[in-house]
């Protein structure tokens, strides 16, 4: 879309897929239990909705994870094939605009569920993953086109993982509007 009609554009209802693909990359050694690689395959397809009313957005996702088998798991220095079911995950933010461009404040949250491993073709039901995550973000512009990020985010109920608080900040710039 060129930028004349860009600027113009009114979003109101959006409906989005994709597909998100990891590769088996990185070293993997099947008689360490922490590897810097993955011995699998993981695929990702994922629905996107997102709703503008006047000042406030709605933005949500729904996807699913599947993965391959790793045939090299180490247990106990024997490697024995791990398979794990798929990961379902949920994730929302519902944003206020402030009044400027790049000015924005939202709350935002997850949720996933799914996970269980089998191991040397045996069940593990003690490691299904069930966990939320909560957080607030807020945009602050600084010029035509540059603006400072911020946000927050704490588990909301954690199985395994993600226990933690998190704060980021990040510099934004937008080539939008650069001179021709």
């Amino acid at each position: 879309m060129p930028l004349n009609k860009f600027a113009k554009w009114k979003q109101k209802t959006l409906l989005g897929a994709s597909v998100k693909i990891v590769a088996p990359t990185g070293q993997y050694s099947s008689t360490k239990l922490v590897n810097w690689g993955i011995n699998r395959w993981a695929i990702k397809p994922e629905l996107g909705y997102s709703r503008l009313w006047s000042k406030w957005m709605l933005d949500a996702y729904s996807g699913i994870w599947f993965f391959t088998s790793n045939p090299a798991f180490p247990d106990r220095s024997i490697p024995r094939p791990q398979t794990e079911q798929p990961i379902g995950s949920f994730e929302g933010h519902l944003s206020r605009n402030l009044g400027k461009p790049r000015f924005w404040a939202s709350l935002d949250g997850n949720f996933w569920f799914g996970g269980t491993t089998t191991l040397g073709g045996i069940d593990k039901p003690d490691t299904r993953q069930t966990s939320s995550r909560v957080g607030v973000t807020l945009s602050v512009p600084v010029s035509k086109h540059q603006s400072l990020k911020c946000a927050y985010s704490k588990g909301s109920y954690v199985r395994y993982g993600g226990d933690y608080h998190n704060v980021q900040v990040a510099w934004q710039y937008s080539w939008i509007g650069w001179p021709k």
